[in-house]
């Protein structure tokens, strides 16, 4: 075999067809997840917390199915799934309590899919239940990947 000899990084570049730019690209968005994370996690928590607010004080068009009303206080299980989702949405939304606030949240839409939305169909779609399954599934993202770049408790660590 004839001895190999180190190519520049243009020469290799153009060899490969422009490589280098797709190589920037992913390196430019992977140095961008922490800050991609925190408006995922942002966003998740404001519309879970409307969620919630919609159902205690009927504001953004009330709780579902109730035409404008809220949810009776103390009701089971609807009330206390409403505290949940503006408390837990307030918290992931600010970054407080991440993990373990998407950790309820995630569970309590895991219970509500199971218990509200299954018993009428399996699938998502034909129960009703996609806002259910996708708040559970983006909660549980967020428990995993945790509150990104921008968040209260970052700002919390950095002062102690």
């Amino acid at each position: 075999m004839p001895p190999t000899t180190a190519q520049s990084p243009s020469a290799a570049t153009s060899a490969v067809g422009g490589t280098a730019q797709a190589i920037t690209l992913t390196e430019r968005l992977d140095a961008a997840r922490p800050y991609a994370l925190s408006a995922f996690r942002a966003v998740v928590g404001l519309l879970f917390a409307c969620h919630g607010a919609a159902s205690l004080f009927g504001i953004l068009g009330g709780a579902a199915g109730t035409h404008g009303g809220t949810v009776a206080a103390g009701t089971w299980p609807g009330w206390y799934a409403a505290v949940i989702q503006l408390v837990g949405g307030v918290l992931v939304l600010l970054g407080v309590g991440t993990r373990s606030a998407a950790l309820i949240s995630s569970g309590s839409m895991a219970y509500a899919y199971f218990d509200v939305h299954q018993s009428t169909a399996l699938w998502p779609i034909q129960n009703g239940g996609e806002a259910s399954a996708m708040f559970a599934w983006a909660f549980l993202l967020i428990v995993f990947t945790g509150p990104g770049a921008v968040s209260l408790d970052r700002l919390f660590r950095r002062d102690q």
